[in-house]
C-alpha cells in the first residue's frame, strides 16, 4: 500500500471551505456563523490529527524501531520531524504552537476561545499544505 497524503489534503479543503463560508456569513449572531466556525476548528483538529499520524509513519523511514516512534508524544515527533528535514525551525515551533492550541480547543468549546482558533487557521493551512507536500517526497522515495 503507498503512502499519500490525500486525506490531509482533503481535510486542509474542507477547512479551507469551512473558513471561506465564514468570511461570508455577515453577523456573528446568525446559526450560520457558529456552523462554520464549529466546521472550521473541527476541520483544523482532525488535519492535525492526520498530520501527526503521516508525520509518524515518515519517521518510521528514519528510525531503527517503528516502536520507539510510536512512544513519542506528539511535540517530540514534531521535534524529530525538524531534525530529520520534514519540518524547519520557525515551521516547528508553528507546529508546537498549533498542537498547544489543539490541546486548548479539547477542553474549551466557548465562542471566544474558537475565534481565537480562528486567527491561526490561515497560516495553519500553508504550514498543512507545505507539510503534506514534503511529506509527498518522502513517501515517493520510498516507493
Amino acid at each position: 500500500m503507498a503512502l499519500n497524503v490525500e486525506h490531509l489534503l482533503r481535510t486542509a479543503d474542507t477547512l479551507q471551505e469551512a473558513i471561506k463560508r465564514l468570511a461570508e456569513v455577515k453577523s456573528e449572531q446568525d446559526t450560520l456563523y457558529d456552523l462554520f466556525r464549529n466546521a472550521a476548528v473541527k476541520s483544523f483538529e482532525l488535519s492535525l490529527e492526520t498530520s501527526g499520524k503521516l508525520l509518524r509513519k515518515a519517521l518510521k523511514l528514519y528510525c531503527g524501531s517503528p516502536r520507539e516512534v510510536d512512544k513519542l508524544f506528539f511535540n517530540d515527533v514534531l521535534r524529530h520531524a525538524c531534525k530529520h528535514g520534514l519540518l524547519d525551525q520557525a515551521a516547528t515551533e508553528r507546529w508546537l504552537a498549533y498542537r498547544a492550541n489543539r490541546n486548548t480547543t479539547a477542553h474549551d468549546y466557548g465562542a471566544g476561545f474558537a475565534n481565537e482558533t480562528l486567527k491561526l487557521l490561515p497560516a495553519y493551512l500553508q504550514d498543512v499544505r507545505q507539510l503534506a507536500a514534503n511529506l509527498q517526497k518522502v513517501f515517493d522515495a520510498q516507493a
